[in-house]
């Protein structure tokens, strides 16, 4: 059913237990989506010194980004600024991960690898959009091995994240967009830029 398609979580993992209890939780945009309108941008950056790369990747530093991001904020004025309030509020999230490869020191062109349904529980409402992850952040040596910690060498991961909300000031209609239970993308987003050439 395209309607109860279009209301659940962005993935089945994405609601965190305590946004499952709540009703809340982000879901997947409507499809054909596009941010035209930009609200509001911010950038948070997230650092995990221990664990096990291999099989956790950068994922605990990219969430840790994308909360800093947003848990210094208030947004009161989405309810009234995007049409249908804060549930129709698209969210737009791109990771600047470091490279893959030994040590996360450049060896590769692909980023380290994130799990991006725990990224998305960090959001308890609105619409996430396809996440962009991108080769970025840094990896640095902290001297420090903790075994304990599931610690196999003394990298660090640091992670940065850009945090979008808008919306789409037009009516969407069409088909379910093919895979959008996929939450990587590669493509932007366009949305009105304003100039102080032009007098904004």
């Amino acid at each position: 059913d395209r309607d109860r398609d279009r209301d659940r979580p962005a993935t089945e993992q994405s609601w965190s237990e305590e946004w499952r209890e709540l009703g809340l939780g982000a879901r997947l945009p409507r499809p054909g989506a596009r941010m035209t309108n930009l609200l509001f941008v911010q950038t948070g950056f997230g650092v995990d010194q221990h664990g096990d790369r291999e099989g956790e990747g950068a994922t605990k530093a990219a969430v840790r980004a994308v909360r800093n991001a947003i848990e210094f904020n208030a947004i009161p004025g989405a309810i009234e600024s995007v049409p249908g309030g804060r549930g129709e509020m698209l969210i737009r999230v791109k990771l600047g991960v470091p490279p893959g490869g030994e040590r996360g020191e450049g060896s590769s062109s692909e980023p380290m690898s994130v799990d991006l349904s725990h990224v998305s529980k960090v959001f308890p409402y609105g619409r996430l959009m396809p996440i962009e992850v991108v080769v970025g952040g840094l990896s640095f040596p902290t001297g420090r091995i903790v075994c304990e910690l599931g610690d196999k060498d003394d990298l660090a991961i640091c992670v940065a994240a850009s945090v979008s909300i808008g919306y789409d000031e037009k009516k969407i209609s069409g088909n379910n967009q093919e895979n959008s239970d996929n939450l990587s993308c590669s493509t932007g987003s366009s949305h009105k830029t304003y100039s102080t050439k032009d007098g904004y």
